[in-house]
């Protein structure tokens, strides 16, 4: 029976906590939250052996090194981003839409995005979302070639940005002040560093300050995308119904989104 108290003439064992069951999902989602909370330079195999309580050693077994680590927890991330089945007569929409989720989604994630730049898709779900694009513009009778491109430049326009926003995120939070004011500070600063330069040197900075500052982060972002996204439709539309597209594609309205004067661009991580 092991209920039992030991003898008063033995030591008692000791006890200790059951191992933690190593599995590749559970050092993918330890190393996530580790970024997720502190960012990408926070990470090692130490770190992540430190918070599973065991040693580096052991998760070698189940990933390679952290660069691997890093490319399982970018996938993971990549997981949350849905994509919809092509519609044809939605493609420019679809596109759009499926931008917007992977720049909202890696705004959660702190600078996660860096790991996707220079860094070619070979994941599961990477390869996942770069099929479903390039579905989708092939079915809206973009030519290959142009959305084989396609997909290149939004995955790094969404990576770039993102990045760019989780570095401001991570200067705010040193600052121990809220994103809004800390972020109208610093854009505050630069327009009035702007009004303060040589007119005569400078007359179009300086008659155009207040629109060089005042858009936010979604007007910003948005405007890149719907940019590049006319492009994109013009080259649909030269191509022609004999590609398998809608016979006119439809170019993405401009976004009407209330400005927040000294907001940058990027997407706002979450904690």
């Amino acid at each position: 029976m092991t209920d039992l108290p030991a003898p008063p003439w033995r030591k008692a064992r000791k006890t200790s906590a059951p191992r933690t069951v190593l599995s590749r999902d559970l050092i993918v989602s330890t190393g996530l939250r580790i970024v997720d909370a502190e960012g990408v330079d926070a990470l090692s195999m130490r770190r992540v052996a430190q918070e599973l309580g065991t040693g580096p050693a052991s998760l070698y077994a189940h990933v390679e090194n952290k660069e691997e680590l890093l490319d399982l927890i970018y996938d993971e991330v990549m997981g949350e981003i849905q994509v919809p089945e092509p519609e044809p007569e939605r493609w420019l929409e679809q596109i759009r839409e499926v931008v917007l989720e992977a720049i909202r989604v890696f705004g959660a994630h702190a600078d996660i995005a860096r790991v996707g730049l220079a860094n070619i898709p070979t994941t599961p779900n990477a390869l996942r979302i770069a099929e479903n694009q390039l579905r989708i513009m092939i079915a809206g009778g973009v030519p290959p070639k142009i959305a084989s491109l396609m997909v290149d430049r939004l995955g790094l326009y969404v990576c770039a940005d993102a990045f760019e926003s989780s570095l401001y995120y991570l200067r705010q939070r040193g600052s121990g002040k809220e994103l809004e004011e800390f972020l109208g500070e610093i854009f505050g600063q630069i327009g009035d560093f702007y009004r303060a330069l040589p007119a005569d040197r400078f007359p179009t900075l300086v008659a155009h300050v207040d629109d060089l500052v005042a858009a936010d982060d979604r007007e910003r972002f948005e405007f890149g995308l719907d940019l590049m996204l006319r492009g994109l439709a013009s080259y649909a539309a030269e191509a022609g119904p004999a590609s398998g597209g809608p016979e006119n594609p439809r170019t993405p309205k401009s976004p009407k989104t209330p400005s927040i004067p000294g907001d940058p661009g990027g997407p706002t991580p979450k904690d």
